[in-house]
Formats: structure tokens, sequence, C-alpha cells
């Protein structure tokens, strides 16, 4: 599972501003996914990020320079979606998508195992 370490770590430092959050990570998705409050919120995958978003989004970001759809057996899930590193070079760019992840986050119930 490579991922890019320096991102995961730009991820994690952001995610350390907020204190009040649960954060666990797991290795998952061919990569390193970082869990907010029991819940999938982001994650490194390759070179990109990973982002849980409101689907209602979807082909808003679609339509957005850097994002591309996640699929899965030629399946594409709304609400999920990886952005391009030429567009999280900077950390307004990065902490945009992931005050999106965490926005969305804030608004869905953890899964009951």
């Amino acid at each position: 599972m490579a991922y890019d370490e320096e991102l995961a770590k730009r991820v994690r430092e952001y995610l350390a501003e907020f204190p009040e959050l649960e954060i666990v990570e797991k290795k998952m998705f061919h990569g390193l996914t970082f869990m907010v409050n029991k819940k999938m919120c982001v994650g490194v995958s390759g070179d990109e990020l990973m982002v849980r978003f409101d689907p209602n989004l979807h082909n808003e970001f679609c339509e957005q320079n850097g994002f591309r759809a996640m699929l899965t057996k030629g399946r594409e899930y709304k609400g999920y979606g990886y952005i391009n590193p030429d567009y999280i070079k900077t950390n307004n760019q990065l902490n945009k998508w992931l005050d999106i992840a965490l926005q969305f986050n804030k608004e869905i119930k953890a899964k009951k195992k």
C-alpha cells in the first residue's frame, strides 16, 4: 500500500488543529484512510487525496479540474472522489477539500457494527 507520506503528514497536521475530533488512521483503499469520529472522512491513495463529501455535490465536483470520481468495478461512487496532486500543492488548496470532507463528516452518522 504505497501512498504519499508527505501528503499524509499534511492531512495529519491539519486534522490535529481540531482536538475535539477523534482521529483514527487505517490502511485501506490502497493507502491511508483517516477516520474522523468513527466515520471515513479523507484518505491518501498513491499521490492523491481521497475525499468523502455530500453526494448532492457530486456533479458539481466532477466539473472541477483535478477531481475524479471514485470508481470501483466500473461503478461510480457518489460522494467519494480523488483530488489530483497538482490541485493540492498549497495548504489553501488542500484545506479547502479537507474542510468539505469535515463538514460532511459532521452531517452523517457512524455506521453501527
